[in-house]
């Protein structure tokens, strides 16, 4: 099942349930979903890959509004912000823990034979793209640049 069809099942729960900040979080998603299938033009069904991107992109800028407003003192408005991350949180694959991250980062070092700071992007490639959906980041590039140096 594609993620538009998990998504609209989803919003017609919530709009059953009356639940503004699923539903909210919901048509943030479909917006996205939307957005991203007319840049390319047509109205072609995006990959998984590019789904994932979507929704991590979607939560990284809710956790970011989160803390700009908790550093501001408004914990009036990082409280939804972090309910909406929550809720886009469910479509993503379980994330990894940094054990299984550096399993992983270890194997491609070994596979490419990285040496120093100058191989990180072509491992960060290879890794981002092998965990895809699974891990941040900011996470995979901080095992990279400490298995690296």
């Amino acid at each position: 099942m594609s993620l538009q069809t998990e998504v609209m099942g989803a919003m017609k729960e919530a709009m059953k349930a009356k639940d503004a900040v699923a539903l909210e979080s919901l048509r943030a998603i479909k917006s996205a979903i939307l957005l991203a299938q007319t840049e390319t033009g047509a109205k072609e069904e995006l990959s998984e890959e590019q789904e994932l991107k979507i929704l991590q992109k979607l939560v990284k800028q809710r956790k970011d509004s989160a803390v700009i407003f908790t550093e501001q003192g408004r914990e009036d408005l990082a409280e939804p912000e972090l309910a909406q991350a929550a809720v886009i949180e469910r479509f993503l694959p379980e994330p990894l823990t940094e054990e299984e991250i550096e399993e992983v980062v270890v194997a491609v070092i070994d596979q490419t034979g990285a040496e120093g700071m100058k191989d990180m992007g072509k491992v960060m490639g290879i890794v981002s793209k092998e965990l895809a959906g699974q891990a941040d980041g900011k996470t995979i590039s901080t095992i990279v640049r400490s298995k690296l140096t």
